[in-house]
């Protein structure tokens, strides 16, 4: 294997991961920001306000993004198990 075949893999495979934990961290952070609005409007400073709602947001995104990061994982699982001989010397 050479340097840039060992560089193309691990480019695939941390752009698989940011495609696939991209859905989750979005909808996370989105959320973080609103209830930080609505706590900064409001006053309140309860540190356990943003748990319930991030985790709800997060589990939404797997609901919602669920069938595509599983294709997106298949398809990156099908290409490195399809290619195994060329990984081999």
């Amino acid at each position: 294997m050479s340097e840039e075949f060992i560089i193309a893999l691990s480019q695939d495979a941390l752009l698989t991961v940011l495609l696939v934990a991209g859905p989750m961290l979005a909808s996370g952070l989105l959320v973080g920001i609103v209830v930080s609005l609505f706590q900064a409007t409001t006053q309140i400073q309860e540190q356990t306000l943003t748990f319930i709602p991030k985790i709800i947001a997060v589990l939404a995104a797997i609901v919602l993004w669920g069938p595509w990061m599983l294709t997106v994982l298949l398809q990156f699982a099908h290409k490195i198990l399809a290619n195994i001989p060329y990984y081999v010397p």
